[in-house]
């Protein structure tokens, strides 16, 4: 795989900040692990199975952790009639922009009323399988530079591209050309990735998939099956661990959440294939297993999952951290997961909520407070859409 890079003359040189992440499975059973050496309010008590665990990298029993169990109250429903909904990005206002996977567009949700307004069609997005247009971040500038960064498939690759957005045009035509930053991800039918976020240290992350050819993971040299970290203009990041190349940590199988808790440590959730899933804490540089390992594993040199899940009841997408807590959506597995944390490990078994309520489950974004925005996944092809899909609830947890 050749890796290619479009480098722009500005390169930000931030000061590095070790981050650590984490991912997930899905199951009726669950797992904790570590490392071995509508509209109506809609309240749950969640549902919990699994076993206590060892340490995980860099787990601390001194920290604080939340309570064991929790509570989810679907507080309303934002909106709803979108169409493969994927990413979502909170603006300065509240208001909302959430991507259509299958259309290309990028849509505003004004965060009071619900009202969409299309901004625009991202050019070059190519929709087939589980790729198109994926996840979305503002840029760590918004406020100044006005940029939205996406992740998308093209008829070659994944890649990344920022493009201005200038809510004084007309709707479908707010959004500028693609000005691509980085490009070269392997793309596939499935496993292509795509959730990026901007990190504490204004870094960019993307969570990348292996597009369905396994040897890519372990191979530090190609972009599939990675983290990757860059600056904003798409170079490497200053500190990655693998010097000149954007590659923070591999052997995963395809990342779909990225989450930093209060102390700036990185989380990851992660499809696996006919076993587990995965909620991973990230080392820079570390290997998470896959293909040769899958969930948790006795060989040292893996970095096991600090959570694992049967398939049938997580196949995780996006994570959200709130008050000590990581909250893990779930598609095939239907409902919301709830994982508290004392430092890097699970302080107690994963609580399920909205089991089957909802349906297939995508995204979900912190809103402040104790509030979640939760996307929901039915018009993807493998969900059972009905009235009203797709749809972003606003969520209430504890």
């Amino acid at each position: 795989m050749l890796l290619t890079v479009c480098r722009r003359t500005a390169v930000a040189v931030l000061a590095v900040v070790p981050l650590l992440v984490t991912a997930g499975c899905s199951g009726n059973s669950v797992d904790l692990g570590g490392r071995d050496a509508s509209a109506s309010g809609s309240g749950a008590t969640g549902s919990t199975a699994g076993t206590t665990s060892g340490a995980s990298p860099s787990g601390t029993a001194t920290e604080a952790a939340p309570p064991a169990k929790g509570s989810v109250t679907v507080v309303r429903t934002l909106t709803e009639n979108l169409n493969t909904p994927w990413g979502l990005a909170a603006l300065p206002d509240g208001d909302l922009l959430v991507s259509s996977r299958d259309k290309g567009t990028i849509t505003r949700v004004d965060g009071t009323t619900g009202k969409k307004t299309v901004l625009g069609t991202v050019m070059g997005v190519s929709a087939s399988g589980e790729g198109g247009l994926l996840g979305i971040a503002l840029s760590p500038d918004y406020a100044s530079d006005h940029m939205v960064y996406a992740y998308f498939t093209t008829d070659s690759d994944n890649r990344i591209a920022r493009l201005l957005y200038d809510p004084e045009k007309p709707p479908d035509e707010q959004l500028g050309a693609p000005d691509t930053v980085f490009r070269g991800i392997p793309k596939g039918y499935i496993h292509n990735g795509g959730r990026i976020a901007f990190g504490p240290d204004g870094m960019l992350y993307a969570g990348t998939g292996e597009s369905g050819t396994s040897n890519l993971s372990q191979d530090k040299k190609s972009l599939g099956g990675k983290i990757l970290r860059m600056t904003p203009e798409g170079d490497p990041a200053p500190g990655n661990p693998f010097g000149d190349s954007v590659v923070y940590s591999y052997g995963h199988r395809n990342v779909q959440g990225l989450a930093w808790d209060d102390k700036q440590r990185l989380f990851a959730s992660e499809f696996g294939q006919d076993t587990w899933d995965e909620l991973n804490a990230i080392e820079p540089g570390g290997d998470y297993g896959w293909p040769d390992a899958e969930g948790k594993s006795t060989d040292a040199k893996f970095v096991n999952p600090i959570a694992q899940w049967h398939t049938d009841d997580a196949s995780p997408s996006g994570i959200a951290y709130v008050n000590g807590t990581i909250w893990m959506a779930g598609l095939k597995g239907q409902r919301l997961w709830r994982i508290p944390l004392n430092g890097t490990k699970a302080a107690a078994a994963p609580q399920s909520f909205l089991k089957g309520e909802y349906g297939r489950l995508r995204t979900v974004l912190a809103a402040g407070g104790n509030k979640l925005w939760l996307t929901t996944s039915n018009t993807d092809g493998r969900g059972d859409p009905k009235q009203g899909d797709d749809r972003i609830l606003e969520v209430e947890v504890e």
